[in-house]
């Protein structure tokens, strides 16, 4: 699926089983949440923090797809055409950095 149909399938769902979509004060807040569970999870399952039994069973994926999920709510509710500007990125990177990591002797 494309970011386009992802944002559209997010407003659907919005649509269909919620009341409206939360404000984007609490939807940042809620983004901040889900970027720390998966902090917590990448610290401790790749990190070098122990990993906690209560976390062993956290699905990373699903955690990530949770940020993504806000993500979308807010490019809808604020107007942005994420699909567009994500290409718009990926389109500036590869100018700006094509050459730039590979010259990088910190990752050789």
């Amino acid at each position: 699926m494309d970011i386009k149909n992802a944002q559209l399938e997010v407003d659907n769902w919005i649509k269909e089983h919620g009341v409206r979509y939360f404000n984007e004060l609490t939807n940042m807040a809620q983004l901040t949440e889900e970027v720390g569970e998966v902090a917590r999870i990448i610290a401790r399952r790749y990190g070098e923090q122990s990993e906690k039994e209560s976390d062993k069973e956290k699905d990373l994926g699903e955690e990530l797809a949770d940020v993504v999920f806000v993500v979308l709510c807010l490019a809808n509710q604020t107007g942005i055409d994420l699909q567009d500007a994500f290409d718009k990125k990926m389109n500036k990177k590869a100018k700006r950095d094509h050459d730039r990591h590979h010259n990088n002797e910190k990752l050789k």
